[in-house]
């Protein structure tokens, strides 16, 4: 089983590989000649080709509170039919960027990777006989680059099976054998991303099995501030009443926040109640606020809590 701070320095990693940052580029919009996939979009570069950009602005469009929701969902029908016609739409792809920057999207990213990428990928890896943290991370660059199964396959043809050659043994040759047919694609744009096979073989002749911190990822440090894994202090001892809220980090904790979210409740927003100040509560509060003409900055000051009530 991977910790959870694992878990995220394996999809650090192919964050870095897709757009250049460890936590990933939740607005970055990617058009490169070549490329099968056409427009490419978010935290893990999914595609308009693949049908999964459909799927994830469907999935934005359906969230409570999506700011750029009402736009967006104008261009679902063309999305569904892959209209390669957005490649070129730059209203779109203006509006992509936009809602990059909304927490409601950063959140619908998250659980749309983890469940189109992420967790198939650990299935797979689990199915393969794969259990050590950079051999998920392996997988889990194969799944997002694409054609796992086919390079799966010609390992085992090779090697045989996992548990046959070994773990260890199996993956260096797995990322050998994948390093070749990036390196020697009729696709000349796949031959440029031969460095996210160079990149894992590092940690393989380091011998980075466990994924260790720190590490540098093409020229990206990667540690435990940066993956932003600190636990949230719950200090509910600290409960003046003048305090503002406001989403910080660590989170703020306390039955003041508890009260706010009682009181976001009672009015009819759906939100965990678990006294922390997360970035759901944000975003339920910038709703309230723009619901009862306040400036909606997600911060419980005065006037937020005069109409709240606390």
């Amino acid at each position: 089983m991977l910790s959870d701070l694992q878990k995220e320095t394996a999809k650090a990693i192919v964050n870095i590989f897709e757009t250049g940052s460890a936590r990933g580029d939740y607005a970055r919009v990617t058009l490169l000649t070549g490329d099968s996939g056409h427009l490419t979009y978010g935290r893990a570069q999914t595609t308009l080709g693949s049908g999964n950009l459909y799927l994830l602005i469907k999935a934005y469009c359906d969230a409570p509170g999506a700011l750029c929701a009402r736009a967006l969902r104008h261009y679902l029908p063309r999305l569904a039919d892959i209209d390669l016609r957005l490649d070129t739409d730059w209203t779109f792809r203006s509006l992509l960027k936009e809602a990059g920057g909304d927490p409601v999207m950063r959140e619908t990213q998250d659980a749309f990777f983890d469940r189109v990428f992420w967790t198939p990928a650990v299935a797979a890896a689990t199915r393969a006989g794969l259990s050590e943290p950079l051999s998920v991370a392996i997988v889990y660059d194969s799944v997002v680059h694409g054609s796992w199964v086919a390079m799966r396959d010609r390992t085992i043809a090779r090697m045989g099976d996992a548990a046959r050659a070994g773990e260890r043994k199996w993956a260096a040759a797995y990322l050998n054998m994948r390093r070749d047919w990036l390196a020697n694609h009729s696709n000349t744009l796949l031959r440029k991303t031969v460095y996210r096979m160079d990149t894992l073989k590092a940690l393989v002749a380091a011998g980075n099995w466990k994924l260790d911190l720190p590490m540098v990822v093409r020229g990206v440090r990667v540690d435990a501030d940066v993956l932003g894994i600190r636990p949230p202090v719950m200090a509910s001892a600290i409960d003046a009443a003048t305090r503002n809220l406001r989403l910080t980090n660590p989170p703020m904790t306390g039955n003041d926040v508890r009260a706010l979210e009682a009181a976001l409740a009672k009015e009819g927003y759906a939100i965990n109640q678990d006294g922390v100040f997360d970035a759901g509560l944000e975003t339920a509060l910038k709703s309230f606020q723009r619901d009862y003409g306040l400036v909606d900055d997600g911060i419980a000051g005065p006037a937020t809590r005069l109409m709240l009530g606390i």
